[in-house]
This record gives C-alpha cells, structure tokens and sequence, in this order.
C-alpha cells in the first residue's frame, strides 16, 4: 500500500504531525442525530391535529395520520442509522481526511431526512405522481447516506484505520451487511409504484431487521484469538 503525503502506512501521522481525534468526529456526528431527531419532533409538534369546524380529536388525529406514519419510519430509521454509525465507529482508532469526508457526507443525506420526512407526510394523499416523486427524493436521501455509509467502512478497512484486533472475517460480515440495506431499501422504492402505502410499511420491516442484533455488535467480538488487520 502506498502511504499518503499526509499519512504513513496504515493511515497513522507522519513523524512530527500530531494524530486526529476520532472522538471529536464521533461526538459531532452525535450532535448532527441529535439534532435531526429534535428538527423532527419539532415537525410533529407544528403538524398537531387541526380541529377546525368543530371536528372532534378523534376525528383530527385520524385526518392527520400521514404526518403520524412519517414521522414513526423517519424517526426508526434515523435511530437504525445511529446505532449502526455507532457499531462502525467503535472499530475506529485513527481517522484521516477522506474518512471525515465521507462522514461529513453521510451527515449531508441524514440531516436531509427530516425534509424529506415532511414531504412525504404532506403528499402522501396527493396524486399518484406527486407519491412517486417525494417517495423517490426520500429513498434517494436514504441510499445517499448507504453510500457513504459503506465507503467509510471501505475506506478504513482500506487504509488500516479500525481496530488491530478486528477478525478479518467479521469485518466481512459487517461490509455485507451494511451493503443489504441501500439493496432492499431499492426494493421498498420499487413497490412505490405498486402502493406507496406499503412501500413505507416495507421501509418499517427493512429497519425492523437491522434492528435485530446483528454480528460485531457484541463489545467482546471487537477482540478474537486471531491477530490480523481487517484491510
């Protein structure tokens, strides 16, 4: 492996550069989740249900059910990206500049959700056209953050960046299993077209499953008897 100008082998400083603080990336990528989920619990306050015309509460949270629906899959769904961004960091001990790069961008596509979030709730009863369209821009934002999602996992194992002790082959597991989920969110858009409804009860199932404990999210698996580099 060719070392960078900036990096010696394995993604380590070169003598004299000071290393960068993999925590301070961890904790604003924390704060960029935390903010999203607040951005949409602030929706979901805006969106109450209107009484106008002395409709009755039952009557007005029922009207208002697609707001409900967006903001349970949105909110699963940004959860789900947490704990897997959570599982990929533990495995991380250095960071370089194109790691926090392909961070930054995942970041982009997640921030993003909760706008596309609240298109989909205020067209969710629209035409079949208007359907498709927010339902594309919301799968898009969604495999966007897949994306970078996996060539941050690529490019640490790549450049040598996770845990010395990581199993080569649970690193494999992990590689495969972050790739599934753009795959079958591709699935859910294209039911979109069959009926947007089940389109998102499908993103709810998809989420579901990554939910389930998964391989390497048991602290103990980070170390195993076999020393070896996960590149």
């Amino acid at each position: 492996m060719v070392p960078s100008k900036r990096s010696g082998p394995g993604g380590n400083p070169r003598p004299g550069e000071t290393a960068r603080d993999r925590s301070r990336v961890e904790s604003f990528s924390d704060g960029v989740f935390a903010v999203v989920l607040t951005v949409m619990a602030v929706e979901l306050l805006q969106n109450g249900p209107a009484r106008a015309g002395g409709r009755e509460l039952p009557e007005a949270l029922v009207q208002a059910w697609p707001s409900y629906l967006a903001y349970v899959i949105t909110f699963v769904i940004s959860g789900q990206i947490w704990l897997a961004h959570h599982n990929l960091w533990r495995y991380v001990v250095r960071v370089d500049h194109t790691l926090m790069v392909f961070n930054l961008l995942l970041l982009l596509f997640v921030a993003a959700i909760p706008f596309t979030a609240d298109l989909l709730s205020d067209n969710l009863r629209s035409d079949a056209t208007e359907q498709r369209l927010t339902a594309a821009l919301y799968v898009g934002t969604l495999l966007g953050e897949g994306i970078f999602f996996n060539l941050s996992w690529w490019w640490a194992r790549r450049r040598r960046l996770l845990h010395a002790d990581l199993d080569p082959r649970l690193a494999r597991t992990l590689a495969w299993r972050m790739r599934l989920r753009p795959l079958l969110f591709v699935v859910a858009f294209a039911v979109v077209f069959v009926d947007p409804i089940l389109s998102l009860f499908l993103y709810l199932v998809i989420v579901g499953f990554f939910l389930v404990k998964g391989p390497g999210e048991d602290p103990r698996a980070a170390a195993q008897p076999e020393k070896g580099s996960a590149a």
